[in-house]
């Protein structure tokens, strides 16, 4: 089964990390890349662009496409800064995963099933 892992932070706090942060992250994304690229698990993934850097295009309901903003979806101190996309046996090892990337920079993960893909095959 394909899961979303969808990582969250303070921009604000990733903004003023040290650059010794900077490379705490660094490693331990990496290490946690290395280890899923070596059990197959690792589909893709990607860092975002800060949310101030993003446009919102919204529905309205009469069918019709309002007007685009600048900024993310919504206003809230952590916002959707990366993501991972995994192939494993389980919610439980998706679950696992994730456990590895919380930490006092990425301060909530989502779990999602993915339930419909496209070039997501693994290997």
């Amino acid at each position: 089964m394909k899961y979303m892992v969808l990582m969250y932070a303070d921009p604000a706090a990733t903004e003023a990390m040290s650059a010794a942060q900077r490379a705490e992250v660094f490693r331990r994304h990496e290490a946690l890349h290395q280890d899923l690229a070596g059990s197959g698990e690792m589909l893709n993934g990607a860092g975002l662009a800060y949310p101030k850097d993003t446009t919102t295009i919204r529905w309205r309901g009469d069918g019709s496409v309002s007007a685009t903003t600048d900024g993310p979806f919504a206003e809230a101190a952590e916002q959707l800064t990366a993501y991972y996309v995994i192939e494993c046996a389980s919610p439980e090892r998706a679950r696992e995963i994730a456990e590895r990337v919380v930490d006092f920079h990425v301060v909530a993960v989502e779990v999602r099933a993915v339930h419909d893909s496209f070039g997501m095959d693994a290997g």
